[in-house]
């Protein structure tokens, strides 16, 4: 049985905490079982310098996790410097998010989003994809509000969740204990419209076949549309 006897196609119990942080533009604290990612939103009157006088925007985001966001005591990056896996992650997430909006309807503003893992049980980037993305746009609502922009964008909201194979079972958004154990790991970034953002897939033990990863795309497509569902 999995943890907590969840069916291998349920998603973990998730909630959505809007205006965490009150003083950032938009904030949430996303909940997905026991991972949890503060994720907030700071508009910038400026963009980075490829895209001066250019007329557009920019959404770049941060990721980092807090020192006891697991069982034992990780050194913190302010300190060791940014690690290999936290700059792929950030990476991700903001690729991801350019994905919802025009840059061009931003104006010259830089959205900066920070993804700080409070407590990391499995499923941290997809999380903070997931939160950042109702982040971005409380944001962007912030935006239209205090006049930096004179309507809100049309958005193509985006989510992430896992996916993988664990004992030879194939499972949605998997706990820290599936996640360590698996045999096929993926993490499914997807547009509300049904079309793929990224999909990121690794074996851990052996190569998988194709029907396989078509079977964890489908697993995790309708996870994903179950959130959808729920969050926008």
């Amino acid at each position: 049985m999995r943890p907590n006897n969840r069916a291998v196609a349920a998603l973990r119990p998730f909630n959505v905490s809007y205006g965490f942080q009150p003083h950032a533009e938009g904030s949430v604290l996303m909940s997905m079982g026991q991972t949890q990612v503060l994720c907030a939103v700071s508009v910038e009157d400026h963009v980075p310098p490829f895209l001066l006088g250019r007329g557009q925007g920019w959404i770049t985001a941060e990721y980092g996790m807090l020192p006891r966001a697991t069982k034992s005591r990780g050194r913190r990056e302010a300190v060791s410097g940014i690690s290999g896996r936290s700059h792929e992650i950030q990476r991700l997430i903001g690729r991801s998010l350019r994905m919802m909006v025009d840059l061009r309807l931003l104006g010259e503003h830089t959205l900066r989003v920070d993804c700080d893992v409070l407590n990391a049980d499995g499923g941290t980037r997809c999380a903070a994809i997931t939160g950042a993305a109702l982040a971005l746009r409380a944001a962007l609502v912030r935006m239209v509000e205090r006049e930096q922009l004179p309507a809100l964008p049309e958005l193509l909201p985006v989510a992430a969740v896992s996916a993988g194979i664990v004992d030879g079972q194939q499972v949605l958004d998997l706990e820290y204990v599936e996640d360590s154990a698996a045999e096929v790991d993926g993490n499914f970034v997807m547009a509300q419209d049904g079309r793929w953002v990224e999909i990121q897939a690794t074996a851990e033990g052996r190569p998988f076949p194709p029907e396989a990863f078509a079977a964890l795309a489908t697993l995790a497509a309708a996870g994903l549309r179950d959130l959808f569902s729920a969050l926008w």
